[in-house]
């Protein structure tokens, strides 16, 4: 997979910003740092105490991205329930400070130091998008700083083995567009398919999983367009695509070009392909202002309960999810995908907090990593989060859905991507 131009620019970026002084600050804490059990001693307890636990989260609250920054609101909401009504995480209270990046990595950066140095936190739970996660992984693995469940699917956060402090959460890129391209050889094994995607490791990561796994097939890519996250629209490249006149068009971006996307397709109607939109895009909120008349029988893939869907309505997390949503976050649309994604994911970490063997950041860098089966609520049945030392990968099973009336309807059965086309390698 190509990953080195996020990279790259992200060690650059690093480079400028950081100190000598940033990265002797945790190994004092961590030398000063006791514990009651004599295995944990030496281990860092920064942000945690028999009563509290303090999490920091990157989020794109403005900018291009800014649709992503309701997750912070599930998460919060989540964590609000669970102090109030649960006592908390093994009886500690969660304080989760939030902090806006504006979709911008030398923003992140600016923004993780200040988690870790001034704010003093355990771990940064959640980074959001591909650019700002490399952007600030360096630095969080050097402080020894937990990075738990980013909010991106790049392939790189499981495949790499040099920064063991930080992990994904949700299905890789390639876990994703497998499931794509199964779909598409078993029901349109002769598509030409046509690819809007964002110009960088996000866009690449999918694309080319895509690529590598209709290989063998008849199902062929025979045209691409790329876009810049800084671009004002993608009405061009989708004119470009419709001239390819391809039989399906794989949509591969974040949630604003998204919108214009299926915007362009549902305005051309002298080209009517199958459209296929990536997760990340394909929440109610990206396809509301494009008219939902104008989306019917889009496809997407998901792997956690979506709150619109009535078949979820007696589901007991989706009682509680519902509940507290509007008692601890009356400000947010719980039926937004964005916001059940955050309470997800922060009943994930929940999991792996209740799992460390000590209450150090070393103790929950070691527990995301030894995890089994465990079942997570908000997830859809027989989606589980695994990992171990050769699988750093949560999730690796989706399952499609289509757009029909105002909401998704799944369909098929879930697809395990580790079964079906191996490990996803880098």
């Amino acid at each position: 997979m190509r990953h080195n131009t996020v990279l790259r620019a992200a060690a650059a970026g690093i480079a400028a910003l950081l100190t000598a002084t940033a990265c002797s600050t945790q190994r004092g804490e961590e030398d000063a740092a006791t514990s009651a059990d004599g295995a944990c001693k030496g281990q860092q307890t920064t942000g945690i105490t028999d009563k509290a636990i303090k999490l920091g989260g990157i989020y794109p609250m403005s900018g291009p991205a800014s649709a992503y920054g309701t997750i912070s609101k599930g998460i919060g909401a989540y964590f609000k329930y669970i102090n109030a009504e649960k006592g908390g995480i093994d009886g500690r209270k969660v304080e989760f400070v939030v902090r806006d990046d504006g979709y911008q990595p030398p923003k992140a950066v600016e923004e993780a130091r200040r988690l870790v140095e001034r704010e003093k936190v355990f771990a940064v739970f959640q980074t959001l998008g591909t650019p700002s996660t490399a952007a600030v992984w360096d630095y969080l693995n050097q402080q020894k700083v937990p990075q738990p469940f980013v909010a991106t699917g790049a392939s790189v956060w499981g495949t790499d083995t040099k920064h063991p402090w930080t992990m994904g959460w949700q299905p890789s890129y390639v876990s994703e567009s497998r499931v794509y391209a199964n779909y598409l050889k078993e029901n349109k094994p002769k598509a030409k398919v046509a690819v809007l995607f964002q110009n960088d490791d996000f866009g690449k990561d999918l694309l080319g999983g895509f690529k590598q796994a209709i290989k063998g097939s008849k199902v062929k890519v025979t045209a691409e367009e790329s876009y810049e996250v800084t671009d004002p629209s993608v009405s061009a490249q989708m004119s470009n695509l419709a001239r390819s006149k391809a039989d399906v068009l794989l949509n591969i971006t974040t949630p604003k070009f998204g919108s214009q996307a299926l915007a362009a397709d549902a305005k051309n109607t002298k080209w009517n392909p199958l459209h296929i939109v990536n997760n990340v895009s394909a929440s109610t909120s990206v396809l509301k202002p494009v008219g939902f008349k104008n989306v019917q029988g889009v496809v997407s893939a998901t792997y956690f309960k979506d709150p619109a869907d009535p078949q979820w309505a007696d589901d007991g997390e989706m009682k509680i999810y519902r509940r507290a949503m509007k008692k601890y976050a009356p400000d947010t649309d719980p039926s937004i995908q964005f916001n059940a994604y955050g309470w997800a994911v922060a009943s994930s970490l929940h999991k792996a907090l209740d799992a460390m063997k000590c209450p150090t950041r070393e103790g929950l860098r070691d527990a995301i990593q030894k995890l089994k089966d465990v079942k997570v609520d908000m997830l859809l049945p027989g989606v589980t989060l695994t990992t171990g030392p050769k699988d750093r990968f949560p999730i690796e099973t989706m399952q499609l859905t289509r757009f029909k009336g105002e909401r998704w309807a799944l369909f098929g059965e879930p697809l395990d991507t580790r079964k079906r086309f191996g490990p996803v390698t880098d």
